[in-house]
C-alpha cells in the first residue's frame, strides 16, 4: 500500500529544503512529525515522533536510506524494529518548477503483515497528517519568501 500527497509551493527549492532538513525546528511548525532527532545522512538512525490527527503520538527509529541534497530524502521505519511486521518507507521530494516554485511530494510505501489491518487508519488519519505537514511547510516557505520574520529558518 502507498500513500502519496503533493502540494505546490511558491518558494525556491533551497528554502523548502532548509525547512525540511532543520529537524530541530519541527516542533515550531510541523503538526505531524512533531519531533525528529538525528541527522539526515544515509545510514543514520533518526528518532521520529509523529502525531496523526485524532491519534496518539508514536515514536519510531527509522534509518535514513537515501539523501539527494536539496531534492530528496527517504527513511525506513519498522514497528518495534521487526522486519515485515509493519514497514514504512517514507519519502520527501522537492521538484523544482518554473517561476521559483516547487512541487513538494510526500509519500510512504507500507508493507508487512499488519498493513491490511491498518489500511483504514493509514488512508484517513495518516493521510490527514501528511496533508497537514504539506500545508504547514507551504505556509512556512511562502511566509519566508514574503519576508515574514515570524517564520525564521536556521541557516544550514
Amino acid at each position: 500500500m502507498e500513500l502519496h500527497t503533493e502540494i505546490e509551493i511558491a518558494a525556491p527549492a533551497e528554502i523548502v529544503w532548509r525547512i525540511l532538513t532543520d529537524l530541530s525546528a519541527y516542533p515550531d511548525w510541523n503538526p505531524f512529525l512533531v519531533r525528529v532527532d538525528g541527522e539526515i545522512v544515509e545510514g543514520a538512525r533518526l528518532e521520529v515522533t509523529f502525531a496523526p490527527p485524532g491519534g496518539k503520538p508514536m515514536t519510531m527509529r527509522p534509518t535514513v536510506l537515501r539523501v539527494t541534497p536539496g531534492r530528496h530524502f527517504a527513511w525506513l521505519g519498522r514497528l518495534a524494529g521487526v522486519p515485515k511486521l509493519f514497514d514504512g518507507e517514507h519519502s520527501f521530494a522537492i521538484e523544482p518548477l518554473d517561476g521559483g516554485r516547487v512541487r513538494f511530494v510526500q509519500s510512504e510505501k507500507f508493507a508487512g503483515i499488519l498493513v491490511p489491518f491498518l489500511r483504514k487508519m493509514l488512508n484517513t488519519s495518516t493521510r490527514a497528517g501528511f496533508e497537514a505537514l504539506n500545508a504547514a511547510i507551504k505556509g512556512r516557505a511562502e511566509a519566508i519568501v514574503a519576508g515574514d520574520a515570524t517564520a525564521p529558518v536556521r541557516p544550514r
